[in-house]
């Protein structure tokens, strides 16, 4: 197995072997998005897997969208648990076997009272920052209130933060390893409701959803606060379907349910809400 960071630049001197404008054609990340066709095609010439960095959603929307129409080459995502953000890719040629499990992860707990000085998500990933691992090396952080925190990383980063990181804030730590299985998972919270509107436009629906007015929702799409499936949308008449996921910055994330046609012929959808 190989595991290619962002910084790789061994692919430069490969021949380009997958449709590369196709699939840089049209994205926001293009950045990350370069750099990924360059580990899919070494593992094209290399006939192994091939484990990128971790990648926020917008790029593996972006990366999942573009591979999918590829019939030579497969990708597997997988953050530690089924609900991660933060996700690593690993990318191979159809026929060499690929399952979540081959994807290194490493989790560590963050362990410390904090309960005179309560430390935020932001807290505890500049405490890791500030050791001087790049945010690619980072996975998911899950904050466990009073007692610290937990975080995902590359394998290959445990021991040296096991005796870097010492302190969070003003609150002196303990990190240490400890199992996937052993990551304290909050379900997430959701809201169940359903809205009735004149069509399915885009500022209609995440209005209803995310309990804002209309025009404020029309405003945060113009500021670029908005995405639909993780890809910035600035149409507020963009018309969203079932399955859709609506992002507004600083609200959370709203699912586009079922959706029936009324007598009034109104569109009747069902929403959920994930705060």
């Amino acid at each position: 197995m190989l595991i290619i960071g962002l910084n790789s630049t061994s692919a430069n001197i490969i021949l380009n072997m997958l449709p590369r404008e196709t699939l840089l054609k049209g994205v926001e990340n293009r950045t990350e998005i370069t750099r990924i066709v360059d580990q899919a095609e070494i593992a094209v010439k290399t006939w192994e897997v091939v484990v990128s960095d971790f990648f926020s959603p917008p790029v593996i929307a972006e990366v999942e969208n573009g591979f999918s129409r590829l019939t030579d080459i497969e990708i597997v995502v997988w953050g530690g648990y089924p609900q991660a953000e933060r996700r690593r890719i690993g990318i191979a040629r159809p026929e060499i076997p690929l399952e979540q499990p081959q994807i290194p992860l490493a989790a560590l707990d963050i362990a410390g009272n904090f309960l005179f000085d309560p430390a935020s998500h932001r807290d505890f990933l500049g405490a890791i920052l500030a050791t001087g691992i790049v945010r690619e090396k980072i996975g998911d952080i899950i904050v466990l209130g009073e007692r610290g925190g937990q975080v995902i990383v590359v394998p290959e980063l445990v021991e040296f933060l096991e005796t870097s990181l010492t302190q969070v804030r003003s609150v002196p730590v303990k990190t240490q390893q400890i199992e996937l299985s052993e990551l304290k998972i909050r379900p997430p919270k959701t809201k169940e409701m359903t809205t009735v509107e004149a069509s399915m436009r885009l500022d209609a629906i995440a209005s209803a959803g995310f309990g804002m007015s209309r025009s404020k929702m029309s405003d945060a799409i113009n500021r670029g606060d908005v995405r639909v499936n993780w890809k910035e949308t600035s149409q507020s008449s963009y018309n969203v379907k079932s399955g859709d996921l609506i992002t507004v910055r600083g609200k959370g994330r709203l699912e586009v349910g079922e959706v029936a046609i009324t007598k009034k012929q109104r569109y009747r959808i069902q929403l959920t809400r994930f705060q």
